[in-house]
């Protein structure tokens, strides 16, 4: 597990969430309350389905490169 929980919060726009996701590299996010109270959880296909699948897309390129926080190569190759 990572040290630190990522998140998003309920009221949060969906392109920034979806930019999030690409960013830190996960495919689903803890969704929380304003009180970190939490409510749900979202993912990719979530965001494809409604009118953001342009946002989900751009989200799965910056998922799919290689070395993220997550992956098994255990971050960025140098």
């Amino acid at each position: 597990m990572t040290d630190e929980v990522k998140y998003c919060y309920e009221d949060d726009d969906t392109d920034d969430v979806a930019r999030n996701m690409a960013d830190i590299q996960v495919r689903r996010l803890p969704v929380l309350t304003r009180d970190k109270r939490l409510v749900g959880i979202i993912s990719l296909g979530d965001i494809a389905v409604t009118d953001e699948a342009r946002r989900a897309g751009e989200a799965v390129a910056g998922i799919s490169q290689p070395g993220g926080q997550h992956s098994q190569t255990g971050g960025p190759r140098t």
